[in-house]
């Protein structure tokens, strides 16, 4: 847990502590306040009167210095208030919370009142009066005491009420700064939390990068051995036709060569290897192979998983035609159905074995869809209704390369 986190939860962290301009704004108030107060005892005399009514002085002038007394007092007094709302104030209001601030503010109110009585009394004295000699007045002419009347029996509620709007303050201030700091909080939380998901993505995608690149040079041996071996076959029947196929497999390596280390490559480039490779196949299989290309222009630029078709079609070639006395066929197809591109190996071999067992090329073209593409992809061998294999490949169409965090979505 963060300091922050830690200054938030506590009841007197620091982050809610005074700064000095919330310090100066608080005495400029309060000095603001004793001059509108003053001004307008002058502009009006009801307000001079009824605060010298509640100073217990006939002299208004008096009762505005004791205002001004009163002010600073208050001044001095916000302070502690709002360091008492930072440090027990808390998240939420309790009843126990709620009865300590009315106790403190009662007793803090009637501390005041009784301070500024004898402040009026003693440090301010009433001036006397004395009157001209003559007869007695009548009774109801003669000085009577004083009557206070509410002023002298609840003069604290005043000043109760100015506690509860500097706590009212305080506790204000003190929940938006708390607020505030959790707002920053979560905004740093989540600004790391991006970033984390970033680096994950990051290493993710090379960790995925690293998988394909695996698969993709154990496939690479495999299919050159293969093909090695077919043309091994043909070096004591058919020497012009090994050295066809020398030479066809060197255009063939030569353009994989080319392609570098991308993962993806457009339809277009995908299925002229893969004519180079059912060139030597041709001139293995003599006059006993067909082979068909079915695909649209429109899908040339279609990216696909490079060396995807070549597995599929030499699976076609070793378990279901090598046996064969009558003429192979191998259908390679290409559609587009809505978002997806379907790529079909169809043959009229002998079809798949039962169970199903998958070969490296296989396998690792279908470890290479589920890195590349996710759950949207899929791969399927089926028995082919008019006999043989069928292998469908089912992944989504697109002409720029996806992100690789994004492909597993």
């Amino acid at each position: 847990m963060t300091d922050t986190q830690h200054e938030v939860s506590g009841g007197g962290g620091s982050i809610t502590r005074l700064t000095p301009g919330e310090i100066f704004a608080i005495i400029a108030f309060w000095a603001f306040l004793a001059v509108l107060t003053a001004a307008g005892r002058l502009v009006d005399p009801r307000v001079a009167a009824v605060a010298a009514m509640r100073a217990m002085r006939p002299n208004p002038s008096g009762a505005n210095t004791l205002a001004l007394v009163e002010y600073a007092l208050w001044a001095a007094l916000t302070l502690p208030i709002f360091w008492m709302t930072r440090r027990y104030g808390g998240d939420r209001p309790t009843l126990k919370r709620v009865l300590m601030f009315l106790v403190i503010g009662v007793v803090l109110a009637v501390a005041v009142d009784a301070l500024l009585q004898v402040i009026s009394r003693e440090v301010m004295p009433r001036p006397t009066f004395q009157r001209a000699p003559g007869p007695p007045l009548p009774r109801r002419l003669q000085p009577q005491p004083q009557v206070r009347g509410l002023f002298s029996r609840f003069s604290f509620l005043y000043d109760f009420i100015v506690y509860l709007v500097v706590l009212g303050a305080g506790l204000a201030r003190n929940y938006l700064v708390r607020y505030q700091a959790r707002l920053n909080e979560t905004r740093r939380l989540e600004a790391e939390a991006t970033k984390l998901r970033a680096e994950a993505a990051e290493l993710h995608a090379q960790v995925t990068d690293a998988r394909l690149n695996a698969l993709r040079t154990q496939l690479n041996p495999h299919f050159l051995f293969n093909t090695l071996n077919a043309v091994s076959t043909l070096v004591d029947e058919d020497p012009p036709g090994a050295r066809r196929m020398i030479a066809r497999l060197s255009d063939l390596l030569r353009h994989t060569l080319g392609e570098g280390d991308e993962q993806e490559i457009t339809l277009a480039s995908e299925l002229e290897m893969l004519r180079l490779y059912l060139d030597i196949m041709e001139v293995r299989f003599q006059d006993k192979l067909e082979v068909s290309i079915e695909t649209e222009a429109s899908l040339d630029d279609a990216l696909v998983p490079n060396l995807v078709l070549q597995p599929l079609v030499e699976n076609a070639f070793r378990h279901g035609l090598a046996q064969m006395q009558t003429v192979g066929r191998v259908a390679v197809r290409a559609v587009r159905d809505d978002g997806d591109l379907v790529l079909t190996v169809r043959d009229n071999g002998r079809g798949p074995a039962n169970p199903v067992r998958e070969g490296v090329g296989l396998t690792n073209t279908r470890a290479r869809l589920t890195q590349l593409y996710g759950a949207r992809q899929r791969l399927a061998l089926n028995a082919d209704e008019g006999g043989g294999a069928l292998v469908e490949i089912r992944l989504p169409y697109h002409t720029t390369p996806q992100r690789r965090s994004a492909r597993n979505a």
